[in-house]
């Protein structure tokens, strides 16, 4: 039995799982790799060479619940104020110093929030972080605090990449969705201000059965802006976010096959959504399942694509996205949550997400690294035995594991099925022959 501590806490990470950032102890640590793909399967895939029971890849360090938008989605209800408990800048400057302990490969640092720029130590931070020679990635809002002179301090001190978020590809999408009028323009002027300061842009959009309608304008845009890698989130209903409306299992299967399409397009991954891999290592297999049982929803997607210019029409049944300045597909990364990736409260919880408030241990108490390695929370979500139900069956579970802050949100077990994946062990979808099925809700709405 594992023991954990739900908590009450905890914020939304607003960016969380940057798993890819560019960082000088990566690349001898990544590898492809076929991970519990099909015979046959080409290497898909990428492994760290290292194992990620001793130190995580990815940290994700929420420094404040302080902000100025009122999201949505929020898990926790960001406040305009900081909490008066929330770490000091010596106490994370010792987490930042445990961290860089580990030696090379080093973790990626993510600061993010709430707002991280509302800490008025952010600058200092930084540069701790980077003289320690940890990689440093910023996870700020899209508000007016998000101006050039900023981006140039923040490039300065050691800051290579950020992170926005843009939820639609309209003000009226956007700004309905995080609650504040303005948002979208703040935002797109930010990653315009970030990327003349040169920074490396990444945008996250996170996809609920309102937005999903808006994925081929949103790629659209992200073009325009030239970012570096669109980070597709798939709503995990927690905090604000029980008020939305999650894709259904079928529909998310859809967004992700439409996402293998366009990812010759642009460069993107999945948060919450680790059966992308099982996705990717399909389309290489002699299993690849047929076009013709792609959902409504993924047609749909496609032709306003289509409509945008973008992609053209290709053989066999299925769309071909293709641009030849880029013309081949990102391999995904096999990380997760508690498996490589660890996440940091404002108030020192360590939880295997910012969406799964299980609390690991606190870094008041014991150092980071110690959690990490020898939570029994942790250790159970990096054992791919200890999963039940379909995903524990699963032939993709070292490959993909599911979503465990998906399943903990569903059923209050973090090792359960992950409710927003379809597949049944053994090379079937739970609904064949979906392309007769009908898109339900606000999505058919939208989409007609």
């Amino acid at each position: 039995m594992v023991t954990v501590e739900r908590s009450s806490r905890t914020v939304e990470a607003d960016a969380t799982q940057v798993s890819d950032l560019p960082h000088q102890d990566v690349a001898p640590v990544l590898t492809r790799d076929k991970g519990a793909a099909p015979a046959g399967a080409p290497h898909g895939l990428r492994r760290l060479h290292y194992d990620v029971g001793d130190r995580p890849f990815l940290v994700l360090f929420e420094l404040t619940r302080a902000c100025d938008l009122a999201c949505r989605h929020c898990r926790a209800e960001a406040t305009r104020e900081p909490d008066t408990d929330e770490l000091t800048t010596d106490e994370i400057l010792a987490v930042l110093d445990d961290l860089a302990s580990l030696g090379s490969p080093r973790p990626i640092v993510v600061f993010t929030g709430g707002d991280p720029l509302m800490r008025p130590d952010l600058l200092e931070l930084v540069r701790h972080a980077t003289s320690s020679q940890l990689t440093v990635a910023i996870s700020p809002a899209g508000t007016p605090r998000a101006a050039l002179p900023l981006m140039r301090e923040l490039r300065d001190a050691g800051v290579a990449t950020v992170s926005f978020s843009l939820d639609g590809a309209s003000p009226a999408t956007h700004d309905h969705f995080r609650q504040t009028q303005g948002s979208f323009g703040w935002t797109v002027a930010a990653c315009t201000s970030a990327r003349r300061a040169g920074l490396r842009v990444q945008l996250n959009t996170t996809v609920t059965a309102e937005t999903v309608a808006e994925l081929p304008e949103m790629i659209a845009l992200a073009l325009r802006l030239g970012v570096s890698l669109w980070s597709v989130f798939f709503l995990v209903p927690t905090g604000r976010g029980r008020d939305l409306r999650a894709l259904s299992a079928s529909d998310t299967e859809d967004v992700l096959e439409f996402l293998y399409d366009a990812a010759t397009i642009i460069p993107l991954k999945t948060t919450e959504a680790p059966q992308y891999r099982r996705v990717v290592l399909n389309h290489g297999s002699s299993s690849s399942s047929d076009p013709r049982d792609r959902g409504a929803l993924y047609w749909d997607l496609h032709r306003r694509l289509e409509a945008l210019g973008l992609p053209e029409r290709g053989s066999g049944g299925r769309p071909a996205v293709a641009d030849p300045a880029v013309g081949r597909r990102r391999p995904p990364l096999v990380v997760g949550d508690g498996r490589g990736v660890v996440f940091v409260s404002h108030r020192g919880d360590v939880q295997p997400s910012g969406f799964l408030p299980l609390v690991a241990g606190n870094v008041r108490d014991r150092p980071l690294t110690e959690i990490y390695s020898g939570s029994s929370l942790l250790q159970s979500l990096r054992d791919s035995n200890r999963l039940h139900g379909r995903c524990g069956r699963c032939e993709f579970r070292e490959a993909c594991g599911g979503s465990r802050s998906q399943a903990f949100a569903a059923s209050d077990d973090p090792l359960g099925d992950d409710p927003r994946c379809p597949y049944v062990p053994g090379g079937a979808l739970r609904e064949p022959g979906r392309r007769e099925s009908i898109v339900r809700g606000a999505v058919a709405r939208a989409l007609r």
